[in-house]
This record gives structure tokens, C-alpha cells and sequence, in this order.
């Protein structure tokens, strides 16, 4: 699994290079659009939301000593608990409006590693949108699950420590999944999608790891984060399907 993760963050390599060679930054324009939207609107709610959220835990707190101090804690703590939702619903809501654009774009790249008289299934934008809804709507609910049970590992002494590492891992591999996604539609029904990537969640893993570090450079990162995690994602997928075959 560990080869799995490295080879997913090194797929990033060359991705830029790639994308200029088969001319694709015109099908990113509006994904981007969609991404650096998304972000703001989560920024601002959250922005918004941690202030009102805070004042309202600390009416909690009956004393006058130390009222300021709570507050600005749970004003902070609120923010967090905010931001980490935030990213969460950016990255499913992002990569389901995303995937009739992105669909195409990791066509391309199949096309150039496989040549274009390669066999896959053929989908229409409208099947690629339903798709991308359903995949990240199953996503979702189940990252959020996992992300209020590693929340609550989080107040436990020690063990509490690994909580941050596990909820990392945790964004990462559903971001990971989404972007294989795009490239698993053309080969595999929704069931079938789902148990390969259970089978290479490394690569899910890698390639979602750079994805949220991507996430932390202002404004930047959220314009370029699809189109080098996409990139990145379909020319490791292309791979494990080959592998797949063969070993079939």
C-alpha cells in the first residue's frame, strides 16, 4: 500500500507538462471557475458562522471571569470545526459539478498514453454529471461519518494525538477517489468503480494527499488543484487498469 501512496503523489510529477503538451487548459476554465467560487462561498459562511456559533457556546460560560478568554476560544474552535465541514462539502460538491468537464480531459490522456482505438464504455455528459453526483453524495456521507468519529477519538488522551493524521488520510482518500473516478467511468459500472479503488486506495491516498496540501495556498491552489490532481490521477488509474487486465 505504501508503494501505492508514493506512486500517487509521484504521478504529480510531469502533470503541468502534460497538460500544456495535449493543449488542456481550455477545458479547466470552467472547473476552476466552479472550484475558486465554491471556496469563496465556504470561506465566507465560515467566516461569518464561526463569529455567530462562538457567541452562542459561550452564553454556556455563566461567569464574568475569563467570559472573554471562552469566547474567543469557542469563536476559534468553531472556526475549525467549520472550515473542516468546509472542505469536506468543497470537495464533493467541486468534483460532482466537475465531472462532465473532467471526464473528457482524462479521455484525452488516455487517448495519448493507450492511442484512441482503446475499448471503453461511451457516457453522455448528463450520465457523467449523475455519476459524479451519486459517487460524491456516497462519498460524502460516508467521509462525514468517519470525520465525527475521528472527531470524537480526538478527545481521548493519547490516542487523541493519531486523530489529526486520521482525519487528513480520511479527506485525502475520498478526494483521491473522486479523481480516479473520472477516469474509472469509462471502464467500470458504479460497483465496480467503488471496489477498485478499495483495492488501490493508496493511489487514492497519494494522489489526495497533494490534493489538500494543494488546498492550503491561497487562492492558487484552489484554481489549480483539479486540473494537477485530475492529470495526476488518470495516468496512475490508466495503469492499474492495464494491470488489472493482465492479471485477468
Amino acid at each position: 500500500m505504501i508503494k501505492n501512496v508514493i506512486d500517487g503523489i509521484k504521478a504529480y510529477v510531469g502533470a503541468l507538462e502534460l497538460i500544456s503538451k495535449l493543449k488542456l487548459w481550455k477545458y479547466f476554465i470552467i472547473p476552476m471557475l466552479i472550484s475558486l467560487v465554491t471556496a469563496i462561498v465556504i470561506g465566507v459562511t465560515a467566516y461569518g458562522l464561526s463569529d455567530n456559533i462562538g457567541h452562542y457556546i459561550a452564553n454556556f460560560w455563566k461567569w464574568e471571569f475569563g467570559k472573554e478568554t471562552f469566547e474567543m476560544i469557542s469563536t476559534f474552535i468553531s472556526a475549525l470545526l467549520i472550515v473542516a465541514i468546509g472542505l469536506v462539502l468543497y470537495k464533493h460538491i467541486v468534483m460532482a459539478l466537475s465531472a462532465p468537464f473532467m471526464s473528457p480531459v482524462s479521455e484525452k490522456i488516455e487517448d495519448h498514453f493507450r492511442g484512441e482505438d482503446h475499448i471503453h464504455r461511451e457516457t453522455t455528459f448528463q450520465e457523467q454529471l449523475v455519476r459524479g453526483i451519486r459517487i460524491n453524495i456516497r462519498n460524502l456521507i460516508r467521509e462525514l461519518v468517519l470525520t465525527f468519529f475521528i472527531l470524537i477519538l480526538g478527545f481521548i488522551p493519547v490516542i487523541g494525538i493519531v486523530s489529526t493524521v486520521l482525519l487528513f488520510l480520511t479527506q485525502a482518500y475520498y478526494a483521491g477517489f473522486g479523481n480516479m473516478d473520472y477516469t474509472l467511468e469509462r471502464h467500470f459500472k458504479y460497483k465496480e468503480s467503488i471496489t477498485f479503488v478499495k483495492r488501490n486506495k493508496g493511489v487514492a491516498i497519494g494522489n489526495g494527499i497533494v490534493f489538500m496540501l494543494f488546498l492550503l495556498i491561497p487562492v492558487i491552489g484552489v484554481i489549480l488543484v483539479l486540473p494537477l490532481s485530475v492529470t495526476a490521477a488518470t495516468t496512475e488509474t490508466i495503469k492499474k487498469i492495464q494491470l488489472k487486465k493482465i492479471e485477468e
